[in-house]
């Protein structure tokens, strides 16, 4: 979070200083704010029409409700919705603006290919996600990250049109310095606000493990619910970019690679090392 006020902080200073106006960073702020509150508004809507998932009631699976309920008075949260995902592959995820609005999704094949203590688990994982405020948290990088995305693309977009190119007025050394210092800041600022966005979710999935097995008082029920879903070959045919970092586990199967390039790019931790934590954790 440090990391993306600083960025923003010094991209903002490099415009303001160049064109001699802060109007620019002010507009980029509010436009960046205004869209991602609008998307975290309704982030639940548009995340379970992405999926296809569909709500339902006790009569309709009584264990997964009486699991979630249960998990849901041992926390202190309010019971959330429910739905399923026609998906094969076993996974979950949790969705929605706050506590009271929550949403809790799991697909088809979690239910067929996980036992009782296992389902609690993973239950338990996207419990945690609510009640760490991970969706709140998730929101404000979404914003900080758009906001450095925007003036990146503005600092190109001026530079591609001449706005860099200097006037009679202005055209000196110290320009030239702050023009090519905007421009480098414009390339590497979005690399660099992506990696942190990463890592933030990475260290969320470890706290909500964490969190989760302290839920149920059983860390081997995640970690073998890990195992189960990690080994699970099945293909999700809704897997996209823009929900899955939402997921236990990674749903893009087949894709994974061990490599230091490859694991800093990932929305989840590498699920070898979550499973170690899990069996490293005294409770």
């Amino acid at each position: 979070m440090t990391g993306f006020l600083l960025f923003i902080i010094l991209m903002g200073w490099l415009i303001s200083r160049y064109f001699q106006s802060p109007v620019v960073l002010y507009f980029a702020v509010g436009f960046s704010f205004l869209t991602s509150i609008g998307s975290y508004w309704f982030s639940d809507k548009i995340v379970l029409a992405m999926t296809k998932s569909q709500p339902i009631k006790e009569e309709d699976n009584r264990e997964l409700y009486h699991i979630v309920e249960n998990l849901c008075i041992a926390s202190g949260l309010p019971m959330p919705k429910i739905y399923i995902m026609p998906e094969a592959q076993p996974n979950a995820f949790a969705t929605g603006r706050n506590e009271e609005k929550a949403v809790v999704v799991v697909t088809a094949g979690l239910l067929q290919k996980l036992n009782k203590s296992e389902l609690e688990g993973v239950i338990a994982h996207e419990l945690s996600h609510i009640k760490n405020k991970d969706m709140l948290l998730q929101t404000v990088v979404v914003i900080m990250a758009g906001v450095i995305v925007i003036l990146s693309d503005f600092i190109l977009r001026a530079s591609r049109y001449g706005a860099f190119r200097g006037s009679d007025d202005r055209d000196s050394r110290a320009s030239a310095i702050f023009a090519a210092l905007a421009l480098i800041a414009a390339i590497l600022a979005p690399i660099a606000a992506t990696l942190i966005q990463l890592a933030i979710s990475r260290k969320r999935e470890f706290l909500a493990d964490a969190s989760g097995a302290l839920l149920t008082r059983y860390p081997e029920g995640l970690a073998m619910a890990l195992e189960k879903i990690s080994s699970d070959i099945s293909p999700m045919r809704r897997a996209s970019n823009s929900t899955a970092h939402l997921f236990i586990s990674s749903p893009f199967k087949g894709k994974q690679a061990v490599s230091f390039f490859t694991k800093i790019f990932s929305t989840h931790p590498p699920l070898q090392e979550r499973v170690t934590a899990l069996r490293g954790l005294k409770i």
